[in-house]
């Protein structure tokens, strides 16, 4: 099937496609609607409506950090400290992504019927102030990074190339999905660097590349939701690059996902309960490209969020394994 102007509903009268004509855009409508005007632009651009970017930036600094806390047999206190803090940074420079990413595709988002409610393509806002949050952002999120130690930092600040670029690739290449996984996925070495003081390669390197294949299947999926409308402005992505074979696809790299991730189980001496929730991450996948219909939106949408919860069984299987760990030595 190539892609047709129609593409008919399969599964769902949920399903539709959108054609990429554009029309007016949707104001969204949401619990930041009930705070003040000159507020809810700021939050928008932010999408701290939607939280499953969090997530999906954050699972990958929580696999680090309680993997290192693991195999160094750290206090409770270490892999609750790092968890705050990375939780609080991951929201911070998520959206500090997502205000990058609208500066660069204003005119993009105009075209594209699910990102025409975005407040810089509406107009609520406009590149100045848009510039002036961000600046704002990378303060706060410079301000997490200080309380790690020196290697760290010098460690996460040598991300920042790649999340002035990412918004870019699109433009100039079919996979900017394996742009944004290298990196969503850069806390599964800073985490590490963040507990034990410097990366130990021979774990984080599997880790990280399991990452980046996740972060391929997720990014995909999503990409699915756009794909009429990034034909007629002239986006590339893996989903119009993929097309009839994306499912096989993904299949293959969620396999390499839990493999990967697997392997770096293996060289950290994990026990039992991590391979429990490595098993139960790869069930999750499993579940959502059986179930994901990539013609339909709706579908799209609830398989790229619930490709997250196969993130967070591979956290919970870490973190069992250490509570295990820590019970015992208490």
């Amino acid at each position: 099937m190539g892609w047709s102007a129609y593409i008919p509903d399969r599964r769902s009268n949920n399903c539709r496609h959108v054609s990429g004509t554009a029309g007016v855009p949707t104001a969204p409508t949401t619990w930041v609607d009930r705070l003040p005007p000159k507020v809810r632009p700021y939050l928008y651009l932010t999408r701290i409506d939607k939280p499953i970017g969090t997530l999906l930036l954050f699972y990958p600094c929580a696999w680090s950090i309680t993997m290192a806390s693991y195999a160094l047999e750290a206090p409770l206190t270490t892999p609750l400290t790092y968890i705050g803090l990375f939780g609080l940074g991951a929201m911070v420079m998520r959206g500090a992504g997502c205000t990058i990413n609208d500066m660069w595709d204003k005119n993009l988002d105009k075209a594209v019927e699910r990102t025409q409610s975005r407040p810089l393509a509406r107009g609520d806002i406009n590149q100045k102030q848009a510039l002036v949050f961000l600046a704002g952002q990378l303060t706060v999120g410079l301000g997490v990074l200080l309380e790690l130690n020196w290697y760290s930092i010098l460690l996460g600040a040598s991300s920042l190339p790649l999340v002035t670029v990412y918004p870019f690739m699109k433009r100039i290449t079919y996979w900017p999905q394996a742009v944004l996984g290298l990196t969503f996925n850069w806390g599964a070495l800073l985490g590490w660097s963040a507990v034990a003081g410097a990366v130990n390669w021979s774990v984080c390197l599997p880790l990280y590349a399991g990452g980046v294949c996740w972060t391929l299947v997720y990014d995909s999926i999503y990409a699915h939701q756009d794909k009429m409308d990034d034909i007629n402005v002239g986006i590339h992505s893996t989903a119009l690059l993929f097309r009839e074979q994306t499912r096989p696809i993904l299949v293959g790299l969620s396999a390499s996902t839990i493999s990967l991730v697997g392997l770096a189980g293996v060289l950290n001496a994990h026990g039992a309960p991590f391979y429990l929730g490595l098993g139960l991450g790869a069930a999750q996948l499993a579940r959502v490209l059986w179930k994901t219909d990539f013609d339909c939106r709706p579908s799209c949408w609830k398989g790229f969020v619930g490709c997250g919860w196969s993130g967070f069984w591979i956290w919970m299987g870490a973190l069992a394994d250490y509570a295990v760990l820590i019970s015992g030595l208490a």
